[in-house]
């Protein structure tokens, strides 16, 4: 069993699968399915959102062409973890914010992701209690 205090680095998913912010919902429908992830990190150089399955489904529910930029539907901005923090950090960031997947980011780059189902098979008697709405200072950009 992992410790808490483990660093997120050991249990993130790397390389992170990552799409342009002018690919069409289609496109990005396409790569979640052939992958089988949940989310997708907007931006390749620098992390500029984060699409996830919700959102897709968000997009199909209210008609949306399927030609609509990802970045007209992606979260921005994105709730974030460097490497060297803990899993216990992630955990509780996750919890406050309400979000499911954590880009791990170096420099304003992603270099991996950690989801809830990575914490919950890794702490499975760590519990983190979900916020309701996300962090007040999460408006003014990433938490980085």
């Amino acid at each position: 069993m992992t410790e808490p205090d483990t660093t997120v680095e050991a249990l993130m998913t790397t390389p992170v699968e990552t799409v342009a912010p002018d690919a069409t919902l289609a496109e990005a429908a396409r790569v979640l399915d052939a992958e089988g992830i949940g989310s997708l990190v907007v931006g390749e150089d620098r992390l500029d959102g984060i699409l996830t399955e919700s959102d897709v489904v968000s997009a199909v529910g209210e008609e949306l062409d399927p030609a609509t930029p990802v970045a007209d539907l992606m979260t921005d901005p994105v709730v974030t973890v460097r490497p060297t923090e803990t899993l216990r950090t992630a955990a509780e960031r996750m919890g406050h914010n309400g979000v499911k997947k954590l880009p791990v980011v170096e420099a304003g780059t992603a270099v991996g992701i950690v989801t809830t189902t990575d914490l919950a098979l890794a702490l499975p008697n760590f519990r983190v209690t979900m916020a309701h709405q996300t962090e007040a200072d999460i408006h003014d950009g990433e938490w980085e």
